[in-house]
């Protein structure tokens, strides 16, 4: 730009007044603004957010809108014109993150109600209808204390319409049982009876058991009756004397265990119990039943006996025995058992008690000296039964002997005989046996004598027939066999040689001719050898 421009665009105080300085003025407001509003929305934030941590709950409070009625106390959610109601809100808000205006509302916030264990909680509304006459527990939409229990555990609740009550849950231990008492409910339709119906106001027939009951104390109230057997003496605190028959006054103490009958507790608590006992009923019981049943049976049995029977063991226990009976018959009826009755010390007369002492110590003595007769007599009997037993024992011992070495023999002697029994049968088998070998040995003799003799006639045949053939000359018959020997050899070797001497022997070798005279045939049987034929010219 030309110098005088410049000049134009610079105040007098030096600063610049061109178009920029412009923009950055705009630039710098809006930013301004901007951050003014970033703090707002921030501040209107952190205002209007209601946090509500963990285990917590809120309350909500109108600060704004239709004023209450002076009968309300918590507002009611909206109006008839769909506005809301001052006050605090009837609602609770649990955890989480809400948001409120602060111009109209405000809020408290404080931890849950927890109900610790072995705990129970009672709501008591602070809000509502007051109860009718008569009525004990509070209906929805009533003030007063509601019917239902809270178990342990976390519950969320308006502090401005209810409250909690912590109470102990009702335990009852082993040995005891609950009487039930019912303070809420309808009333009996027989106000006179001593046990009301289920359901009906007052003490209840049916009793609890030992265990752990989450029950509403305004509704139920437990009493606790021990049903645990008791003891105690009848002496303690009641002078227990009686006059005899004769007169005389009699003494005694003892001890009685005693229990209430569980099913009847209820009965037996409201009949014997007193306000300024609690629950314990055991004093009542002892000086209203068993001292007074014990001391009525003990006046009238004892009016039955004299002084002197009271020092008596025999009567003493039978005494002893009616008193166990009546007692434990008498109590039953009241809802007491009566576990043990022991009469421990009878005192009678001091005028009779030494002489009626020595009498029953001379009696005593009697029985003792009595009973050492018979006991002597037991023994001397036991020697002569042990005696006699041992006798027995051996006679038998001997029989037992005697009858075991005769079974022995007996079965020895049956062995015996059954053994020789077995050699007989086989040395008569073997005997049958050797007779038939010797027969078939004899046999097979006899058949070969038989065929020698039939070889040996057969032989004899033959030779006879062989002498007779050269006319009864046995010489003859020799000389042929030998020549029949011969003759096979000597043909062969005068049929190989010559010479004068062969000459002589050829003539045994002619031919056979008709003028020749006639060939004799000589059998010769060598049974030796065996058989040859040999033809020999004469």
């Amino acid at each position: 730009m030309p110098p005088p421009m410049r000049r134009n665009l610079v105040g007098g105080d030096g600063s610049y007044r061109g178009p920029v300085s412009r923009v950055w003025k705009v630039v710098g407001g809006a930013g301004i603004l901007g951050l003014l509003a970033l703090v707002v929305i921030v501040f209107a934030y952190s205002a209007c957010v209601l946090e509500v941590p963990a285990g917590s709950q809120a309350v909500l409070i109108r600060k704004t809108g239709l004023d209450l009625r002076p009968d309300m106390e918590i507002a009611p959610p909206l109006g008839k014109d769909g506005r809301y109601f001052k006050g605090v809100q009837p609602g609770v808000l649990t955890e989480g993150r809400y948001f409120y205006n602060p111009l109209f509302w405000d809020w408290e916030i404080k931890p849950q109600f927890e109900v610790p264990g072995g705990k129970i909680g009672i709501r008591i509304a602070l809000e509502g209808d007051d109860l009718p006459a008569g009525q004990i527990l509070a209906e929805p939409g009533q003030k007063g204390v509601r019917r239902e229990v809270l178990r342990p555990g976390r519950y969320r609740y308006n502090w401005y319409a209810e409250s909690i009550d912590l109470r102990d849950m009702v335990t009852v231990d082993a040995g005891f049982r609950g009487v039930v008492t019912l303070l809420a409910g309808k009333l009996p339709k027989d106000p006179n009876v001593t046990l009301v119906g289920p359901g009906e106001r007052g003490v209840q027939k049916e009793t609890l058991p030992p265990g752990t009951y989450l029950l509403n104390p305004f509704e139920t109230r437990v009493s606790l009756v021990d049903c645990r057997s008791k003891r105690f003496n009848l002496g303690e605190g009641t002078d227990m004397d009686f006059l005899s028959a004769d007169g005389f006054p009699v003494t005694l103490d003892g001890a009685i265990e005693f229990r209430v009958i569980p099913d009847r507790a209820a009965e037996v608590f409201v009949l014997y119990n007193e306000d300024a006992n609690g629950d314990q009923i055991d004093e009542e019981i002892i000086a209203k039943i068993i001292t007074p049943e014990s001391l009525s049976i003990c006046r009238i049995g004892g009016s039955k006996l004299t002084g002197g029977e009271f020092i008596s063991g025999t009567q003493r226990e039978l005494f002893q025995q009616n008193l166990d009976t009546a007692l434990k018959a008498n109590c039953k009826e009241q809802g007491v058992e009566i576990l043990a009755v022991a009469i421990t010390s009878i005192t009678p007369p001091e005028a009779i008690a030494e002489p009626v002492r020595q009498r029953e110590v001379a009696k005593q003595e009697l029985a003792q000296y009595q009973q050492e007769k018979l006991q002597q007599l037991s023994e001397a009997q036991l020697r002569v039964q042990v005696l006699l037993a041992d006798q027995k024992k051996e006679l038998v011992e001997g029989e037992q002997s005697v009858v075991e070495k005769t079974t022995k023999a007996e079965q020895e002697q049956s062995v015996a005989k059954t053994l020789a029994e077995q050699k007989l049968s086989v040395a008569q088998t073997n005997l049958e046996a050797t007779k038939d070998k010797a027969a078939a040995i004899g046999s097979e003799a006899q058949a070969a004598a038989d065929v020698t003799r039939a070889q040996n006639k057969a032989d004899v045949a033959g030779l006879s027939s062989r002498v007779k053939a050269f006319g009864g000359d046995g010489s003859a018959l020799a000389k042929n066999l030998m020549v029949g020997k011969l003759a096979p050899a000597f043909r062969t070797i005068l049929s190989s040689s010559e010479g004068p001497l062969m000459d002589l022997f050829s003539q045994f070798t002619r031919p056979k001719d008709a003028s020749s005279p006639p060939t004799t045939t000589v059998t010769n049987t060598d049974h030796d050898a065996g058989s040859n034929e040999s033809e020999v010219q004469p």
